[in-house]
């Protein structure tokens, strides 16, 4: 399995977080997470503007092998989704850190981006 992106953070939950700019970061599952769950055939995304704390389920990733919660791994509010997983939702399986982000996330000012795994860490933790 390849290495997990170095400018990235990652949750235990398996997924990962891209910072941007003016406290808003970008949402994805992790490769591993993406090979786990096989085909991914549907995708339930939260709303624009839904008001979000750390752990909250926000969706799901619905796969021919199983149903997965997604998790915001940060709080914050919703200020984007990726609407083309609607008609492709493979490509969540295809190029989970490029076209296959699940949402954005405007930050709370209290996020704590420190409390995220690095790539190293997000490797220890999934044995890869």
């Amino acid at each position: 399995m390849p290495g997990f992106p170095e400018d990235l953070k990652y949750t235990a939950e398996h997924e990962w977080v891209r910072t941007g700019n003016a406290g808003v970061v970008r949402v994805g599952i992790t490769s591993y997470a993406a090979e786990q769950l096989g085909d991914i055939v549907y995708i339930s995304l939260p709303e624009v503007g839904e008001a979000v704390a750390v752990g909250d389920a926000v969706g799901e990733l619905e796969s021919t092998k199983s149903v997965s919660d997604v998790f915001a791994p940060l709080p914050g509010v919703v200020s984007a989704v990726n609407s083309q997983l609607d008609e492709a939702p493979e490509t969540v399986g295809n190029d989970p850190y490029g076209d296959g982000w699940l949402f954005e996330l405007e930050l709370d000012a209290d996020a704590d981006l420190d409390t995220l795994l690095d790539a190293d860490g997000y490797a220890a933790e999934t044995g890869a």
